[in-house]
């Protein structure tokens, strides 16, 4: 069974942005329904097909796998929800643990998010200076939801 556990997190400053680099990455949704997530997405030339299930806490399943670049961007461009997710995403690795920070474009422009992914639902972990306020129980910073509501929406 796949599991995963994030904590998300809002940034202070973009002092971040000093120790990485980005990687464009596309992604769209067949079905974001709360319940049932069913995301594509393209990062660098792999695509990518991922099921995820309904957010408890932090925790959910999440199952993911490795599909032609080519069927992932037909499955982006019609038949995926729009508008679409375009971001960058950087990795960060500190005190043992690699944060993602997500920069979002288009629609969502202006929005930056870090997750942390951990190994338990309890697992204490040091913050970086550059982590804000947690989000990670507010639905309107899900991917999935931001195709609903974007960020330049709110």
């Amino acid at each position: 069974m796949g599991m995963e556990i994030e904590r998300k997190f809002l940034l202070k400053d973009d002092s971040w942005r000093s120790m990485a680099s980005g990687t464009m990455c596309r992604q769209g949704y067949l079905s974001s329904d709360r319940e049932r997530i069913v995301r594509v997405r393209i990062i660098k030339d792999k695509g990518f097909v991922t099921v995820k299930g309904i957010a408890r806490e932090a925790t959910r399943l999440e199952y993911e796998y490795e599909i032609p670049e080519n069927d992932a961007k037909e499955m982006l461009n019609e038949l995926c929800e729009k508008p679409l997710i375009e971001k960058n995403r950087y990795k960060i690795d500190y005190k043992g643990l690699t944060w993602e920070i997500d920069e979002f474009f288009g629609e969502n422009q202006g929005l930056i998010v870090a997750e942390v992914e951990l190994e338990r639902e309890n697992q204490a972990f040091e913050k970086p200076e550059w982590v804000g306020k947690e989000v990670t129980g507010d639905p309107r910073y899900f991917n999935s939801n931001l195709i609903k509501n974007p960020f330049k929406n709110w």
